[in-house]
Order: structure tokens, then sequence, then C-alpha cells
């Protein structure tokens, strides 16, 4: 009898450690212009090649090429521009807020901006967002406060969430932003159950959920994708692919042989795999997938490969698990400068603008930080009151919380 070897597990590793530049190899690109647009009502297993190859509309000199070069107003892809420097502002004077302790934690979008921002300015204000940590560019391109959302962060006296959310996990109902889920993967099924609920309402409104690479291997992801299928829930199944889920590898969820779209396409949804860091790559494919469900053709899956440009939280060193010099080497390059290099080649923006522009929006942040911190910091000491937290739970209140707030006398 043949002797076979002992068995053994493969244990994936990143390309790239502290010390050793990253290779990039493993990111499947495509040129830019190079991958097919298919029909809206194009099958899912006709988008089986598309969950392999990568979307992308803006090629190295900053042209757009391609039949993926979306139909879009020129002001729409300004306001993107300055939605993306924004949210970028606003990332880094939160960052240096919570090192002088205003608030207990932060976490940036830096590198990722124009996901949230494309995706927000592609669909209408009404569809609701279900959003993890990242996708505050939401908010921003919305044109939501910033001071109200720096009060959330700070958790003060006009906190909309009264403290009761940790920093960056808002919800603005108006703004179509779901409430943030510290609990990860959540988001998807509640994105799934509340586009069915539109149509079973015989609503228009369509829904978009948001999750990162790492989150894909909750039991969630999968039970999302399997009722999105069965019941064609017109929802945007959104995955963020920045490479890391804290310290571990995308290839740990998944990532290293395959694809995140592929898994869409083997559960019967339609799946696209595109340039996170090409605004109209994303603004494009999110129209497509947006169009699909308002037309009942069921739910889409978007891989968006891009890249996490800082740490994970305030709490998080990628220095110990990664080369610090990651991003200046990724091969999609700073979505930011390539849509200024779209718009200055195309006549529709300038250095002189961009500075200007970069001036006006630091001082819009710097204008709604003082306001917001008006009303307390944590290094103020600010602290709800204990009275507080029997407000909004129930629209009467039982007689067993009447008696628990007596007993402590507020």
């Amino acid at each position: 009898m043949r002797q076979n070897e002992p068995l053994r597990l493969h244990v994936p590793e990143p390309t790239g450690r502290p010390g050793h530049a990253t290779d990039f190899s493993y990111l499947r690109l495509s040129p830019a212009g190079e991958v097919r647009r298919p029909p809206v009502e194009a099958t899912p297993i006709d988008t089986l090649d598309l969950a392999y190859s990568l979307v992308r509309v803006i090629d190295d000199e900053g042209h757009a090429i391609g039949p993926w070069a979306p139909e879009i107003e020129l002001e729409t892809v300004r306001a993107g521009l300055r939605a993306m420097m924004k949210t970028r502002i606003f990332d880094a004077r939160m960052l240096i807020a919570q090192r002088q302790k205003k608030m207990s934690f932060y976490m940036q979008s830096l590198g990722e901006e124009a996901i949230g921002t494309a995706q927000a300015l592609a669909l209408n204000i009404n569809d609701m967002c279900f959003p993890t940590y990242r996708q505050q560019s939401i908010l921003i391109a919305r044109d939501v406060p910033l001071a109200n959302m720096i009060c959330q962060l700070m958790s003060n006296e006009r906190d909309p969430l009264k403290g009761r959310q940790l920093p960056v996990m808002y919800s603005v109902r108006e703004a179509g932003f779901f409430s943030i889920s510290g609990n990860l993967a959540t988001q998807y099924i509640q994105a799934v159950g509340w586009g069915m609920a539109s149509a079973i309402k015989g609503d228009t409104r369509i829904a978009s959920a948001w999750i990162g690479d790492g989150a894909t291997a909750e039991a969630d992801f999968d039970t999302a994708l399997t009722f999105a299928h069965v019941y064609r829930a017109p929802v945007i199944l959104n995955v963020v692919n920045n490479q890391w889920a804290i310290s571990t590898f995308q290839a740990i969820a998944g990532g290293e042989d395959t694809t995140f779209a592929a898994r869409g396409v083997g559960c019967g949804i339609a799946s696209l795999r595109v340039d996170g860091n090409d605004f109209l790559a994303v603004y494009a494919a999110s129209k497509w997938a947006a169009e699909r469900a308002r037309r009942n053709l069921g739910p889409t899956l978007i891989e968006w490969v891009t890249y996490r440009a800082g740490p994970h939280s305030t709490s998080d060193d990628p220095s110990k698990y990664r080369p610090a010099d990651d991003w200046a080497h990724f091969p999609l390059g700073d979505p930011i400068a390539r849509l200024k290099q779209y718009l200055i080649g195309i006549g529709a923006w300038s250095e002189q603008e961009h500075e200007a522009t970069q001036k006006e929006l630091e001082l819009q942040v710097v204008t709604a930080q003082k306001e917001a911190e008006q009303y307390g910091t944590m290094a103020s000491g600010h602290v709800f009151s204990p009275a507080e937290m029997f407000d909004d739970i129930y629209k009467e209140m039982p007689e067993h919380l009447r008696v628990q707030r007596q007993q402590l006398g507020i």
C-alpha cells in the first residue's frame, strides 16, 4: 500500500512584512478601459469574468477610457473631488483631536475616499446605506453638518446619539445612513431585509450594504447572500477589500486563490470587481448596480479593490505587521490624486483651484470643530446624566423602569 505524506494545513501569509517590500502582483489588475460592460439585465453567470478582472476607467495618464466611462455631469465630478478632499481633511483633524484626548478613538478612511463618495453621488438621497465604520465620506458627500458628526465623536451634550454609540458609529436617518454597528457583518443582513421590506411595501428605494474583506468570514455575510439571491432583493452588496482586516491579510478571509466578487457569482448574484481608487469606475459600477436593483433584476455584489493607507484605528500600529511605505507603492494609487489629474486634463480643475479648495475646506472643518467643542469634549470631563439612560427606549416607560429611576433619585 502506498504511504501518503502526512496531512498539513495551509496558512496564508501576506506578500510583505515590515522590512520587506510587498509584492502586489497578487492583485490581478486589468488595464484601464479593457473590461467589458455587460447590459444591466445580464444574468449572474454572465458576470463571471467580471468577478475576476478589474473594472477601471481612469488610466495612468489621467484619461477616462473604455465602456465603463460614465455619463456624468462635470459638476458632479467636481463635487466628488471636493467631498473626497473634505473627508481626508476631516479625518486628519479628528485624528489630531483624538491624540489630544478630545475623543476616545477614531478610524480614518485614508485611501478609500472615492468609494463612499462616488456611490453616495450615484444613489438617491432616500436610498438607505448600511455602512461599516469607514464610510464617513457618504455623510460628507450628502452634506451632513460636520459639527453634528464631531459632536457624536466627542459624545458631548449635543451628540445626537446621546453618547450611546462609540465614536465614528454615526446614525443619520435623514441622510439615508443606517446606524453603524460595532458587531461586524450585521449590517449585511439588515440591508437585505430592509430592501426586501421596501419591495414588499411597493416602494422604490433600494438598500446598499457595506462590509470589509475580513468581515466576509462572518456567517452573516453568507446568510445575506442567500436571502438576497433567493428573493432578488433590491440591494447593492459592497465588499471593501482594503487588503487588511486589522492586522490580518485579506487572504485569511479567503481572498488568496480567488476573489471576494466570485463569492457573489457562486451564490447566483451578479458580481463586479472594481478599482476602488477610481472615482469614475466606482460611480459607473454603482449606477449599473442601482439600475439593476430598481428594475427588479436582483442584487449586485461589488468588490472594491483599494488599500487602507493608515492604521485600522487609533489603537493600531500597522508598522508591526506590514511595510511602513506600502501605500506609496500600491499600484492603484491615491484616489484624490487620480481624480485631480483627470479633471486638470480636461481643463475642469487647476493646481491653483486645488490649493484654494484645500484651504477653504480646511477652514470649514476647523470652524465645525470649534463649534462642536463648545458643547464639550472628553478632555473637558463632560458626562451624561444617569437619567438619560431611561430616555428614548420605550414610548411609555414600563413600571419596573420607573421604580429603578426613582431608586436612583433622578
